[in-house]
């Protein structure tokens, strides 16, 4: 049994998406990095008596993705990507919590692989507005290939526009149970 973090208290803590950031980077044409994220998102930390027993869930909108390109965006909601109006939420379900170790299945465009998320506990502190808030930041690494997210397009010189390597970073925080 691993305890819980100082500051963590047991019950279902919501996530804040105004104070949470799902983001992603691929490569792009193997010379640059192109970063996203989604602003539609929500979610929970269900802390148990132990990390064992705990759990995090959370759902991205897919419509909501943003690269700061309308045009690129678009794309990414189109069939050649997450086919949002077919596919509108991307899900991420724990299966296992430990110690700097969240796996859980992750479902992308209808495919579902499990993937196994670094974190750090960030800590926790009351905002001037009375709420009591934990912070979490989580990253791994995925291939948009498992998750049949294909579309490429070869350059002259060689290679390809999109790497199927794709950075996935978190930073959530999340606001704790309010008493009964």
């Amino acid at each position: 049994m691993t305890a819980l973090p100082d500051g963590i208290s047991q019950g279902t803590w919501s996530l804040d998406p105004t104070h949470t950031n799902a983001g992603f980077t691929v490569r792009h044409a193997g010379i640059s990095k192109v970063r996203g994220h989604f602003a539609d998102l929500e979610g929970s930390f269900v802390a148990g008596e132990d990390l064992e027993s705990s759990r995090f869930e959370a759902t991205l909108k897919t419509a909501s993705v943003s690269t700061g390109n309308e045009d690129r965006d678009n794309h990414l909601r189109s069939a050649d990507f997450f086919d949002a109006e077919s596919n509108p939420e991307i899900t991420f379900s724990s299966t296992k919590v430990a110690s700097g170790e969240i796996t859980g299945d992750l479902t992308i465009s209808g495919v579902t692989q499990s993937v196994t998320l670094e974190y750090d506990y960030e800590g926790a502190a009351t905002d001037p507005f009375d709420t009591y808030r934990a912070g979490f930041t989580a990253s791994t690494k995925i291939s948009r290939k498992d998750f049949g997210l294909t579309w490429n397009a070869a350059l002259e010189a060689g290679g390809v526009l999109v790497s199927d390597e794709v950075k996935i970073t978190i930073e959530a925080e999340f606001s704790a149970p309010t008493a009964a």
